[in-house]
């Protein structure tokens, strides 16, 4: 048998890539290879259509297992088993005990609890962690950051009342003075100081980290992907480094740093991200020489984005997290959030939060995913990613020591810079339909309203003072959908809702192409859209407008018939409506000569033109 199978694979010899590439171009029948196949990604390379054995040839880390230095391939040897973590704001400690102690029965692992400074006292952390076993859960702490070493204190005085064997207890406390730099354009540099003794205070507690990257909030002010790896990385090594300088041994200094990262929508590039994080952090972790490599690991917090998140149908959220999560999951983070669908526009229900756990145990339970370490690996798809995201982190990151360091880079506000300028290009790509966001800017639910929904205001303060002061430049945030729902949220608001109604004729296919095309374009702006099966001429389809009460006519027909069509429609329609014509035809001087200003079409910046067409409706 063995021999039969030699020679039937000796009948065959393996393609070459150009081989592959020919068969390619003869299936695309002329069309441009690289526009059609190549992915152009955000990240500075290009990702090919297929790879091979021969593209791995020359990565000196292909051959690395799990478990070991330098960690491409995940911390853990034996499972792929991850934190499932739930967030509380806690406003009143037993209220949110009870909530903590029936979630930690639905399947949670992990608890994050957010304390406002005005509360932290003994008796609110002996409310809020009364049944609970805080050697059996993960356990994450926020407060205001001038009262970290507070709440540090406390944990810690609990910790000993009740006895834990601190090297049993797994879990965090939030500090991190430089985020607030980047979100509110605060001088915290002084809260620096605190770093040795919050370090001091939980060096005991060897599995509980202290000092934190919260590079999420990159990734959720728009951020690329290699963006907020490689800025990510450096906001690590300068904690590591000050840690250092203050005497901190580096081997505990690495430990108590926590990496909380966002996860976008780019699959495998997320899946890429992690693997390639962690790989680089232990190469930086171990120029500092720590006695052991084990001090080289990268601890992750994975929280799905909130950037591409929509108020409009939301329910398409839920397929967003689920497929962040599956990444992040692949990749072997540690820890995972899954932010509730809704929680867009509202504080997220209990059914939400329900769906939004269940997502992370149907990985687990149900596809398995904790079962098999480096899912990914020996992809040459994957691996490839990994490699070539690496080296543009790598690059950003080598930028920001140049410049002194993440500090002075965020203290010279080249950071924020960078990030609201990627954040304003998101935005115009997906004004311009470049990039696509379902149930928004493409493929709207038509009939869907508000019904009293509005984005929610997010605010990173404990408490509001109009009179911080705000030396430094900030990142600001704000989602990809925000500017559609805007406009859709001032349409609701009208007297009026604008009717956009379908003047379909000629070239059946060509007419219901357009037809749909514009029916979905002008939906986007919440606009009530009317298609129609067609109409022999033009005047009887301006006289079935007039009568659905259109504020918009929308002629759909083919390039060369609109020379015959568009302008008779125009003149019947008597500017008794807005008239616009779907497409770019070759006549389009002579039409904008006889007093057609209006076209529609895959070129045009949508957002712009929705927000024209409201202005010309009187929509403010």
């Amino acid at each position: 048998m063995a021999n039969s199978k030699e020679r039937l694979f000796s009948d065959f010899s393996a393609p070459t890539r150009q081989e592959w590439i020919d068969k390619i171009n003869v299936d695309l029948k002329g069309a441009d290879y690289q526009k059609k196949m190549v992915w152009k990604t955000n990240e500075g390379f290009s990702a090919e259509p297929f790879y091979r054995k021969e593209d791995l040839e020359g990565m000196s880390l292909t051959d690395a297992l799990p478990g070991q230095f330098p960690y491409l391939r995940g911390n853990k040897k034996d499972n792929n088993r991850w934190y499932v973590r739930q967030d509380l704001k806690v406003t009143n400690p037993q209220e949110a005990n009870e909530k903590a102690l029936d979630i930690l029965g639905k399947g949670v692992t992990s608890l994050g609890f957010k304390i406002a400074a005005k509360d932290l006292s003994p008796e609110f952390i002996a409310t809020l962690m009364n049944g609970i076993a805080a050697d059996a859960v993960e356990l994450n702490f926020s407060t205001c950051q001038g009262h970290t070493i507070e709440l540090a204190k406390l944990l810690v005085a609990y910790f000993e009342e009740k006895g834990y064997d601190p090297s049993s207890l797994v879990g965090s406390v939030n500090f991190d003075p430089m985020q607030k730099i980047l979100s509110k354009g605060k001088d915290t540099t002084a809260l620096l100081e605190n770093l040795k003794e919050l370090v001091n205070i939980l060096a005991s507690y060897k599995k509980f980290r202290c000092v934190c990257v919260n590079a999420d909030m990159l990734c959720n002010s728009g951020a690329y992907i290699y963006q907020e790896l490689g800025y990510a990385l450096a906001w690590g090594n300068e904690y590591l480094n000050l840690m250092v300088e203050a005497g901190i041994p580096v081997d505990l200094a690495a430990k108590k740093i926590k990496f909380n990262f966002g996860i976008s929508g780019v699959y495998f590039m997320e899946i890429a991200k992690f693997r390639a994080a962690r790989m680089i952090w232990a190469n930086i972790v171990k120029q500092y020489q720590p006695e052991c490599n084990c001090s080289c690991k990268m601890y992750v917090n994975a929280t799905t984005s909130s950037y591409n998140k929509t108020v409009f149908d939301s329910y398409v959220n839920m397929l967003r997290t689920q497929t962040e999560a599956m990444s992040a999951a692949l990749a072997s983070v540690d820890a995972i959030v899954v932010t509730p669908f809704d929680a867009t526009y509202e504080t997220p229900t209990e059914f939400a939060e329900r769906i939004a756990r269940n997502q992370q145990l149907l990985l687990q339970e149900e596809s398995h995913l904790d079962k098999i370490v480096d899912v990914a690996g020996g992809s040459y798809f994957i691996e490839t990613l990994t490699q070539s995201l690496a080296k543009q982190a790598w690059n950003l990151f080598l930028e920001v020591e140049e410049e002194g360091g993440f500090l002075t880079a965020i203290k010279n506000g080249t950071v924020q810079d960078v990030i609201n300028k990627t954040n304003a290009e998101r935005h115009a790509n997906v004004g311009k339909r470049k990039e696509f966001l379902l149930g928004t800017n493409q493929f709207p639910n038509f009939n869907e309203t508000s019904e009293g929904k509005a984005p929610v205001e997010t605010c990173g303060c404990c408490h509001s003072n109009s009179s911080c002061e705000k030396p430094f430049a900030k990142i600001e945030t704000t989602r990809m959908a925000s500017d559609f729902e805007d406009l859709r949220l001032q349409v609701e608001k009208a007297e009026k809702q604008p009717v956009a109604f379908m003047l379909t004729i000629g070239n059946l296919a060509m007419r219901q192409a357009r037809a749909q095309f514009s029916c979905n374009f002008l939906a986007c702006a919440g606009y009530k859209v009317i298609d129609n099966l067609g109409f022999p001429t033009v005047e009887e389809g301006v006289e079935a407008a007039i009568k659905a009460n259109a504020d918009i006519v929308v002629l759909c027909s083919s390039d060369d018939e609109y020379a015959e069509y568009a302008i008779p429609a125009f003149k019947a329609l008597d500017n008794r409506a807005m008239f616009v014509v779907a497409g770019a035809p070759a006549c389009a001087d002579e039409l904008k000569a006889a007093g057609i200003e209006n076209f529609i079409h895959v070129r045009v910046d949508q957002l712009k033109t929705l927000k024209e067409y409201n202005a010309k409706l009187g929509i403010k």
